[in-house]
């Protein structure tokens, strides 16, 4: 139990665990082992050393509690960030066939809406349909 508290984000819980009090930890530690821990005894060296053994398990627990907790978080994380992914591509594919789409005026006009920051209306005011590229007027 000589290994220090680190202020690594894991280790917050060991250290908080660690934190705790012998008698707290004696107590409930002593309560499930078939020779309960006193507080009488605790000054003996064995006794000290079979606490300080049930506490290195305990934050053995915790911190295995804590590292499968924080892997699946990560797992659903890599999931968002990959269907994140997929909707800003589908995004970009969309905005450039719609900029394909678009007459210049069209353009124009989207610049200097954008530029002002307030659009006219939600609904785009009814321009002639652009005939496509290599048609003529």
């Amino acid at each position: 139990m000589n290994s220090p508290c680190y202020t690594v984000a894991m280790d917050v819980g060991v250290c908080q665990l660690r934190s705790f009090s012998i008698s707290f930890l004696s107590s409930v530690l002593g309560a499930e082992s078939s020779s309960p821990v006193s507080l009488e005894n605790s000054s003996s060296g064995a006794s000290v050393v079979a606490i300080d053994n049930k506490i290195e398990q305990a934050m053995d627990l915790v911190k295995s509690h804590l590292m499968y907790a924080v892997r699946e978080e990560v797992e659903v994380l890599k999931e968002q960030i990959k269907e994140l992914m997929e909707k800003n591509s589908q995004l970009e594919q969309e905005n450039a066939l719609l900029k394909n789409l678009a007459s210049p005026e069209q353009l124009a006009q989207f610049q200097a809406e954008v530029q002002s920051g307030s659009p006219t209306s939600g609904v785009p005011p009814a321009l002639p349909p652009n005939p496509g590229p290599g048609a003529s007027a």
